[in-house]
């Protein structure tokens, strides 16, 4: 049996139908990791050991597991052992899931290609010459292999959706405080949320159910009550009205990426929806206030790092140097270029001209996004410019930066937002975002998993059976 090609339920079902044994599911996906894992480098750390259903999950390897290390891809937490686990991870052991490892990321999940990780790049499984896109790579290439039935990720400015289009999977980002951040290792606090990459709607729609939902530890937590993911498909969506972005919002795709999104806005209408084309001059402005407020977040989150409590910790002369020396050789240069940044625009005589600026643009935002849903039930928009690109292929962080011209917005307005795959370019897949208003991610997965099945696109990564 082809358990990648199943869906969770239908794994667990034939577990209760005494069909297949725990030990089976589990077998199955360690022959893909042991098939893939020296290829593609996936994960930092493995785990050989079965535990409950046998079905297996990648936790990116900032979000914290008991007596494992957590590293955050960085050579300043090389020996961190996480002495408690994160919300998400203690509601999936308590579900029966097995841990098969803790996956490789952009250092501090600073990055939109995985090259910025102290343990080595990841590649993308559909061309081992590219990236997988970030800083959920590793997550996002373990799910498209089919090492693991499902993945989590943190989604700080599209850090799930992104490398989800680029390895033709499923991601999914919830409302800001859906899911628990209490063991996520912060690196902007008022945009990271942890996600969920998988290779089908409904996957993604019960591991949400599983991990949501209020979590005291976690003061940012929503109350708003979770939903059974059993019940979010028992209806079929009617008639829907939907908006996308104006064309000069869509020149900053790729030709061949706009052709492929007009025909993902006519199934959209073929399928009952409604649409209309709406302004959105404010995207313009998104990437400069996300990039000053979550450095200026990163900035005070990292400054923990100082070799006196965890982590690296340098040998100097006097306390001064040990910080210096430790900070120096501790951090990469995607994560020291964005701690000085932030530190800029905090400091005084700048703070109200850069991240003052940066929080009202914020506001703005929210504002705008409202007016948007209040006409439509959704967004609908590309998830990234083009399909993944060569690994060393963008040398300038600004060039990096653009990446994420299509995600942030979503994180800075605290958006739902899941992007499913569409098909292929050239060969390689291209995915693209349905966005709704605050907490209507039931809303989301239905139309979400409405479109998956009229879209031909399959994982051909996935099919064989080893």
């Amino acid at each position: 049996m082809n358990f990648s090609l199943m869906t969770i339920e239908e794994v667990l079902q034939l577990q209760e139908e005494k069909k297949v044994t725990p030990q089976q599911v589990w077998d199955f996906f360690l022959r893909k990791r042991e098939e893939w894992e020296p290829r593609i480098n996936s994960f930092i750390t493995v785990i050989n050991r079965m535990e409950g259903n046998g079905i297996p999950a990648g936790i990116k390897d900032n979000i914290t597991v008991k007596g494992l290390r957590t590293t955050c891809g960085s050579r300043m937490l090389d020996n961190y052992i996480a002495p408690y686990s994160a919300t998400a991870w203690e509601r999936l052991s308590s579900a029966g899931f097995s841990l098969s490892g803790k996956t490789n990321l952009d250092e501090f999940a600073m990055g939109s290609s995985t090259e910025n990780s102290y343990y080595g790049p990841t590649k993308n499984p559909w061309d081992l010459e590219r990236s997988p896109g970030g800083s959920s790579g590793g997550s996002a290439a373990a799910v498209a292999a089919g090492m693991v039935k499902f993945a989590l990720g943190s989604d700080t400015g599209g850090s799930v959706r992104q490398p989800s289009s680029f390895c033709g999977v499923v991601g999914f980002k919830p409302t800001y405080g859906r899911i628990s951040r209490f063991g996520l290792v912060a690196f902007a606090s008022s945009l990271d949320q942890i996600g969920i990459i998988t290779n089908n709607v409904k996957d993604s729609a019960f591991v949400f159910s599983t991990i949501a939902g209020h979590d005291p530890r976690d003061s940012t937590s929503s109350r708003v009550p979770v939903p059974d993911y059993r019940e979010i498909f028992t209806e079929v969506p009617g008639k829907f009205t939907f908006a996308f972005p104006d064309d000069e919002v869509l020149e900053r795709a790729e030709p061949e990426v706009r052709k492929e999104f007009s025909l993902f806005i006519n199934l959209a209408k073929k399928l009952g929806g409604r649409g209309k084309q709406v302004k959105m001059p404010l995207l313009n402005y998104a990437m400069e206030a996300y990039y000053i407020v979550a450095n200026a977040e990163a900035s005070s989150n990292l400054a923990r790092y100082d070799g006196v409590r965890y982590g690296l910790r340098e040998k100097a002369k006097d306390l001064l140097e040990m910080y210096i020396k430790t900070r120096t050789s501790g951090f990469g240069p995607e994560v020291k270029r964005r701690i000085l940044t932030g530190g800029f625009v905090l400091s005084r005589g700048y703070y109200e001209g850069y991240y003052g600026k940066a929080v009202s643009f914020r506001r703005a935002l929210a504002s705008f996004m409202e007016e948007i849903f209040s006409s439509a039930e959704f967004l609908l928009i590309p998830t990234t410019p083009h399909t993944a690109f060569k690994l060393g292929e963008k040398h300038d962080p600004i060039e990096m930066y653009l990446e994420d011209f299509f995600t942030v917005f979503v994180n800075l307005a605290g958006l739902p937002a899941i992007s499913i795959p569409w098909g292929l370019i050239n060969g390689l897949p291209i995915g693209f975002q349905i966005v709704s208003r605050w907490y209507n991610e039931i809303g989301m997965f239905r139309l979400a998993y409405l479109m998956e099945k009229e879209i031909s696109f399959k994982n051909k990564l996935i099919q064989k059976e080893v």
